[in-house]
């Protein structure tokens, strides 16, 4: 039998406030652990949560983003479930009331082009702690500095039907979220975590079958092999007859497998109710107004207005804004340069190679864009050619210096003189009279061999769009 598979993702974004949710604990990762605790996080008696309003700006800004509706008036209940990292017994989120509903993202898909992928809420919530297994003792260890951390839990609808499609989702939400600078998608750290939940249903159904949920995805690739994984686990397991059971299951990357790790739970298990320590939030329009001021050009206006501004094609445009970063440093190395093309060149060979090649970042680079921009100036005012370039860009990249007294220092000023170049074609020419015989017999493939010696005689530093004629010339 043929299924279709029925994807919904949940995506959990730590928000960037220095300070958590319901006190004033700093958010920084790394600490020791618990030193990142106050009574009000750690759930002592007596204590009353405080709502952390820069938390539910970037919460705004996260709905306004995804095209969601923020609700006028919001809520927050206590969802009841015990665990070791889970100090109070319950954790504070938002359950009948969210801050915002009713959104979308487009994604582009490789078979059906663009597709538009619901949202079905955001909402607010703290995160836990973190358990810490000592296998060497036999115990676990409890370290409470991420509990109180603010989180906003995205949930799309079960739009998605494959591993690409919740792949490309994924990537795009990641984007944005960083765009918007309301949360620092470090997966390694938990900042931007997903849980996917996946049934399958025979082709042509409309009624949803059994899901299941992978729990903490903290990769891309991860949550598209899970998923791929899971749907074929599933289809080995209702091609048997049996039935697919609740629950939720864990990635086991070293196996390549999901794994069980205990019954699903509904709703009602977690007891939800309103909390009585805070009131309902109220966001009304001039605080939306307020934050609709603070959001940036986000990634969908910025590629289209890159392909209209520059002379990039798609591809090109994608690459240079799939980081807001990357995507200033384009516009500030370019923005004095006539050759926009050559910047965009530079910035995704060269540039990018060697923060590849060093393992950071665009915003760690070593080069700033002020110092490209200067760079390429040289080139385009053929003061050094592309290949002096390159070895004053590696040099910049060592010492940190200014291209134009690197180019002094190591005397890499291109030679435009016409005569000098004419005297040392002739030259070149003399010295290999068997392979000038032999291009003017036909062999035109050696044109590279003396534009080669000639580069080699001038240290690099001949400006090739003048020997190139005066070479063809003298070897009529």
């Amino acid at each position: 039998m043929q299924f279709e598979p029925v994807i919904g993702l949940e995506v959990h974004a730590q928000l960037k406030t220095k300070t958590k949710i319901f006190c004033s604990c700093s958010t920084e990762f790394g600490n020791p652990p618990n030193a990142n605790t106050c009574p009000i996080c750690t759930g002592m008696p007596g204590v009353l949560p405080v709502l952390n309003r820069l938390a539910v700006n970037f919460a705004i800004k996260a709905a306004l983003a995804t095209h969601c509706r923020v609700n006028r008036e919001s809520r927050f209940d206590r969802k009841n479930y015990f665990y070791p990292d889970l100090p109070k017994g319950y954790q504070i989120s938002q359950y009948a009331a969210p801050i915002a509903e009713h959104g979308f993202l487009d994604i582009e898909t490789s078979g059906a082009g663009l597709k538009k992928i619901g949202i079905t809420r955001i909402h607010m919530e703290e995160d836990a702690g973190k358990l810490i297994h000592d296998p060497a003792r036999s115990r676990s260890l409890v370290d409470l500095n991420r509990t109180g951390v603010p989180l906003i839990e995205i949930v799309s609808d079960p739009d998605i039907r494959s591993a690409e499609e919740a792949g490309t989702y994924l990537k795009k939400l990641h984007s944005i979220l960083k765009y918007i600078d309301v949360c620092d998608g470090n997966m390694e750290e938990g900042s931007f975590r997903c849980d996917a939940n996946i049934s399958l249903r025979p082709s042509g159904q409309k009624e949803l079958g059994t899901r299941t949920e992978l729990k903490n995805l903290n990769s891309f690739k991860h949550v598209e092999k899970a998923i791929d994984y899971e749907i074929e686990r599933q289809t080995d397991v209702l091609n048997e007859g049996k039935s697919v059971v609740q629950e939720t299951r864990l990635w086991d990357p070293s196996k390549n497998k999901t794994v069980s790790m205990r019954g699903k739970e509904e709703a009602h298990d977690y007891r939800y109710f309103p909390d009585p320590d805070l009131v309902p939030l109220i966001v009304d329009e001039i605080w939306i107004n307020e934050v609709k001021k603070e959001m940036p050009e986000l990634p969908d206006e910025k590629l289209v207005r890159f392909i209209k501004q520059y002379p990039l094609s798609d591809i090109d445009a994608q690459i240079l804004t799939s980081s807001i970063a990357l995507a200033d440093f384009f516009e500030t190395a370019a923005a004095f340069l006539k050759d926009k093309k050559q910047a965009a060149n530079w910035i995704m060979t060269t540039v990018l190679g060697m923060l590849n090649a060093k393992g950071i970042p665009i915003t760690q680079s070593p080069v700033s864009p002020e110092a490209v921009s200067k760079l390429l100036l040289l080139v385009e005012n053929k003061k050094i050619n592309a290949n002096a370039a390159k070895i004053v860009f590696d040099l910049m990249v060592e010492t940190q210096k200014d291209p134009e007294l690197i180019v002094t220092e190591k005397g890499l000023e291109q030679v435009s003189d016409t005569s000098e170049l004419e005297s040392t074609i002739m030259s070149v020419i003399r010295e290999n009279p068997e392979e000038a015989a032999a291009y003017r017999g036909g062999k035109t493939k050696l044109f590279s061999f003396f534009m080669g010696q000639i580069m080699k005689k001038t240290n690099g530093k001949a400006d090739p769009k003048i020997i190139t004629p005066l070479l063809k010339t003298k070897l009529m």
